[in-house]
């Protein structure tokens, strides 16, 4: 077994043979309902935020592949499937001893779900984004061997992984990032549906059954490693009470970051909202990703022969956020604020900014800001078809005006860890037990005065 599996305690079990909407009145009575429009997507200013590889399925065939993926999980709708975490809030800490849950880092990447199929015994992959797109893997980019084949022929189809994109820094220079999918979930393997199992049993099936034969086939051929499109890694999970040392992590990771994610262990996958995925994020990364509308310019004196008041588009106007609501519709939740710098680094993307999603987060002063990347320019977030549902706003806002600090999940370690120990009392035993067997080497006198070594029988 992996010794990652082995780490986390995970345990294996062999797999199957196969080659809420919430309303508020008040809030809706006083905001304006404005109907979506859908908007083409754009090019992304692209950080250590990788782009989407691959062709973009159109219709009908994105409909078909959709309606194929819900068969797969056996279910109706046709929506994106992927579970959604909720922000982390004050009660959670109390949760986090009361359950097992895994730790790992909330990376800042492209989240997609990876299909794996095949079309006339080819083998076949895409990538699935929230929009629910699909992006088809050129053939040859991408190979999942299944275990047991040396030789690497064979290969995983009716499977779908749950990961992140990732551009990992492999270097000083510019260009030296390589494209990563890190696994973090394993929903179906071979078309036997995982969802009810438990995550360790999931991590366990993605290791045993297609990392393991992955590293296999790199081992033997390393040389073919950089024709594939992208390089598949786990995502490093750790005991809920690793609170501190994932911290410490965290800058001198390879790729961008921006908070914790505690994951039940206990619970099944679920498709949409999960309130057992707990999103952390500190204070300035706690974002809602809102619609933007442009409002009214300013306007001045016109001069001696105009009339009326002449409107300064080149002036900064009002920047309207808005909250998607239900059936399509769109409401005015807020005022975006802007330095002019901003709104001048707004402007540079020279494309149209009305109706675009972007991210923003709630300053000291109660103002909502736009998220900037590393060059200045605000976060826009086309890889999103629609902004923030109401009801999420309100569970981050909520999470913001009940926020947990880093501080308060260092200070929480040693309580998650004590209430761990106490539910697992086999992972003392199986520490004592190994400690036992690790040969002690003890210095035992000789006649000739001389010293000697000699290890003794585990006791």
């Amino acid at each position: 077994m992996d010794p990652y599996i082995k780490s986390l305690g995970l345990s294996i079990d062999e797999p199957k043979p196969q080659a809420s909407t919430r309303t508020d009145s008040l809030f809706v009575a006083q905001t304006q309902i404005i109907p979506y429009r859908r908007l083409a997507d754009r090019r992304r200013r692209i950080m250590s935020v990788p782009q989407i590889p691959g062709l973009k399925a159109e219709e009908p065939l994105a409909e078909v592949l959709r309606r194929e993926v819900a068969d797969l999980l056996r279910r109706n709708p046709v929506s994106f499937p992927g579970a959604q975490p909720v922000s982390f809030a004050r009660k959670h800490i109390e949760e986090l001893q009361q359950k097992d849950y895994y730790l790992c880092e909330k990376t800042d990447g492209i989240r997609c779900l990876l299909y794996a199929t095949d079309d006339q015994g080819e083998e076949i992959h895409y990538l699935i984004d929230r929009k629910n797109d699909y992006y088809f893997i050129p053939p040859n980019n991408v190979h999942f061997p299944m275990p047991g084949d040396d030789t690497f022929q064979r290969f995983h189809k009716s499977t779908l992984l749950d990961g992140e994109l990732v551009n990992d820094r492999v270097g000083p220079g510019p260009d030296d990032y390589r494209l990563r999918y890190l696994v973090f979930d394993c929903i179906v393997l071979d078309g036997d549906i995982l969802t009810q199992k438990p995550l360790d049993k999931r991590l366990a099936r993605f290791h045993s059954f297609v990392l393991d034969p992955y590293k296999r086939m790199f081992a033997t051929w390393p040389q073919e490693l950089e024709h594939q499109l992208f390089e598949v890694a786990p995502k490093s999970f750790g005991k809920p009470y690793s609170i501190t040392e994932k911290f410490d992590e965290l800058p001198r990771l390879a790729h961008g970051n921006d908070g914790l994610v505690f994951t039940c262990r206990e619970t099944p996958y679920v498709f949409g909202t999960d309130e057992n995925i707990l999103k952390w994020k500190p204070a300035h990364e706690n974002t809602i990703d809102f619609m933007i509308r442009l409002g009214e310019f300013p306007t001045f004196d016109p001069e001696e022969g105009d009339t009326g008041p002449v409107y300064d588009y080149e002036a900064q106007p009002t920047v309207e956020l808005l909250v998607n609501c239900n059936e399509g519709k769109y409401a005015v939740f807020a005022e975006l604020h802007l330095e002019p710098a901003e709104w001048e680094a707004m402007k540079s993307v020279n494309e149209s900014l009305d109706m675009r999603i972007i991210e923003c987060y709630k300053d000291e002063q109660g103002r909502w800001r736009p998220k900037l990347e590393g060059n200045g320019a605000p976060r826009f977030r086309d890889d999103k078809k629609d902004a923030n549902h109401m009801s999420t706003v309100y569970k981050v806002i909520e999470s913001i005006n009940d926020a947990v600090s880093e501080h308060d999940l260092r200070a929480a370690e040693d309580a998650i860890r004590r209430m761990w120990k106490n539910r697992h009392p086999e992972e003392k035993a199986q520490q004592t037990q190994q400690a036992q067997q690790v040969p002690r080497v003890n210095h035992t006198p000789v006649a000739n005065g001389d010293m000697s070594r000699r290890a003794s029988r585990p006791e």
